[in-house]
This record gives structure tokens, C-alpha cells and sequence, in this order.
């Protein structure tokens, strides 16, 4: 019975130095392993963009392109509509040949045809400014009765005022002739010249808004506006991605940038193609205070900063898209 008890009690002994053992073997295996699993950095592919939009409130009459679509520089994107600026045009082109058959009778003198000629632009520039004149009362009218918009109104508004000011030109430019014109007087009238000419293409330059074209190769992203809709002054109307140039993104605690810097390469894994490819560090910036890591215990810990680290792919491959994910477990390797 002694030896039994004996032996009963070996057997605990063993049975409990057997359990210590598994448990350090285990231990140690987790300290030499899992303890050295090296933390993956996620970030993601980027790309530049730029964004398609008028410098005028305009209408949008057609859009030539759909998302996906990759355009080359000069493509048409986009044909708008300017009303005022196709009025105040001809209103330009009329006052630029109105000023410059003037001018020329100013320089040949006080012909009687000269005068006469001069009479009769001033009358067509009096029956212009009635009719802008009716017009504008009009669209005033109906507009205090809400039935047109306040654009329409304000159009009407604008080609009056440069009726009027086309009217007074005449005239200046009547009495120029019919009293005989000095060398200021024809001076003066050259400059009228001159300013009629940059009005029309003032109002030319604001035309070419209404082809909208793309600026550089890239994809359509996003169309904003549908066909037929208005578009404010500086209002986006599409965004292009510019596929060239390309970029990951990797928001990484300072702790684990390994002493990485601008220039160095590293190896990311893209998991949409199971492959690697390399990239070039150029640019690494403090996220600042709203991504810091703060300790949670007040003995011998401290607050990490997260930083952005942007690099370049050194051999990009096809299909690689924004917002695809890339890994990296040591980015100094």
C-alpha cells in the first residue's frame, strides 16, 4: 500500500512537470514567432486629377463623353451655352465695323457723302438702342410677374447698355465728321478703333468656353451636370484622372518607418493581381495632431505620430487602379 501511494504520487508529480513543460515549450514558440511576425502597412494606389469647369454660368447642350471613357489632350468633353455672350458678340461685331467706317470718314475729312454716311449709322444705332431699349422694359416687366428668369432679364439688361453706348459713339463719331476732324480728333478716333476690336475678342475668348475640351490625357472619373442642366461660374462639369501619374498612399506610425527616407525603395504587394512591384519614396509628411497614437499607460510609454509616406511605383504594371489596396510588411526591405 506504501509503494501504491508512493508511486501515485510520482505519477502527480510528473503529470504536473509535464504540463509546466508544454506550457514554456509553448511560450517560447509564441515569443519566437509571433512575437517577430513582422505588422503589414496597408495603403492604397492614388492618381492625379483635374477638374473640367467654365469660367461663365453656362447651359449645358451636350456631353460627348461617359465615365471610363480615357480622352486624349484636346478631345472635345463637353459643348455648353453662353446666351449673353453670343448676343454681346454680334453687338461687338457691329460696333467694331460701325467704329471703323466711321474712323475712315474721319480720316478722309468733311466729304458731303462722309457726313451723310455718318447720319445714317446714327440713326441704326438709335433704332438699335429703341429696340434693345423695348426689349429690356419687356423682359423687366415679365419678370416683376415672375414668368422669365432673372438671367434673361439681366441679358436684356446688359445688351441695352451697350446699345446705347454704341448709339453715343455714333454720334461722337457724326460730329467728328461733319465738323472736320483734327489730327486728336483722328488720333481719338483710332483708339475707338482699337477698343471696338479688343470688345470682340474679349467676347471671343469667353466663347471658347463653350468647348469645353481635356487639357491632358486621362479617364473620366465623375460627369457631374446632366445634359440641359445650368452650371455655375467655376462649377465642376467632369473630373479627369490622370492615369500616369500615380502614387500609393500609407499612413504609418512613426515607430514603424524604420528610419525610411525620401528616395529609398521598398517592395508592396497589390492583391487585386497577386503581385509585387517596387516603389521610390518621395514624400513623407506628419498627418499632424488628429493621427497621433496616444499611450495608454503613464510608465515608460509616449505618444506616436502617424506620418503619410507617398511613393511612386518603379515599374507599374497594366490594371493598377486608385483605390486598389497595397501591402507592405518591412518597407525598408
Amino acid at each position: 500500500m506504501q509503494m501504491s501511494a508512493k508511486s501515485q504520487h510520482q505519477n502527480v508529480l510528473l503529470a504536473v512537470l509535464g504540463f509546466a513543460v508544454a506550457v514554456l515549450i509553448v511560450a517560447l514558440i509564441g515569443f519566437f514567432t509571433l512575437g517577430k511576425t513582422n505588422e503589414i502597412i496597408q495603403g492604397e494606389v492614388e492618381v492625379g486629377e483635374y477638374r473640367v469647369s467654365c469660367k461663365l454660368p453656362a447651359r449645358v447642350v451636350e456631353i460627348r463623353v461617359k465615365e471610363g471613357d480615357y480622352v486624349h489632350k484636346g478631345d472635345t468633353l463637353a459643348i455648353l451655352e453662353i446666351p449673353e455672350a453670343n448676343a454681346q458678340e454680334k453687338v461687338a461685331q457691329s460696333t467694331e465695323a460701325a467704329t471703323q467706317a466711321l474712323s475712315d470718314l474721319t480720316e478722309e475729312g468733311t466729304r458731303r457723302e462722309a457726313v451723310e454716311s455718318a447720319y445714317q449709322l446714327v440713326q441704326q444705332a438709335k433704332a438699335a438702342a429703341d429696340v434693345a431699349r423695348k426689349t429690356r422694359d419687356r423682359m423687366q416687366n415679365l419678370y416683376n410677374e415672375g414668368v422669365t428668369s432673372q438671367q434673361k432679364r439681366d441679358e436684356a439688361t446688359a445688351a441695352w447698355e451697350v446699345a446705347v453706348a454704341h448709339e453715343n459713339s455714333m454720334k461722337s463719331q457724326y460730329e467728328l465728321a461733319k465738323n472736320g476732324a483734327r489730327e486728336k480728333q483722328k488720333e481719338a478716333s483710332r483708339q475707338q478703333v482699337n477698343a471696338a476690336k479688343n470688345a470682340v475678342n474679349v467676347v471671343r475668348s469667353v466663347l471658347k468656353e463653350t468647348v469645353q475640351v481635356a487639357a491632358v490625357d486621362g479617364e473620366v472619373s465623375d460627369i457631374y451636370p446632366k445634359e440641359g442642366e445650368l452650371v455655375g461660374m467655376g462649377s465642376p462639369i467632369m473630373s479627369i484622372s490622370i492615369m500616369k501619374d500615380m502614387w500609393g498612399t500609407f499612413n504609418v506610425r512613426e515607430d514603424k518607418l524604420s528610419g525610411l527616407k525620401i528616395g529609398d525603395e521598398f517592395t508592396a504587394f497589390s492583391p487585386a493581381f497577386n503581385k509585387s512591384l517596387k516603389m521610390r519614396v518621395y514624400e513623407i509628411k506628419d498627418e499632424g495632431s488628429y493621427a497621433v497614437w496616444k499611450a495608454t499607460k503613464s510608465n515608460g510609454q509616449y505618444d506616436l505620430k502617424t506620418f503619410e509616406v507617398k511613393a511612386h511605383p518603379i515599374n507599374p504594371f497594366d490594371g493598377l487602379r486608385p483605390g486598389m489596396s497595397l501591402v507592405v510588411k518591412d518597407p525598408k526591405k
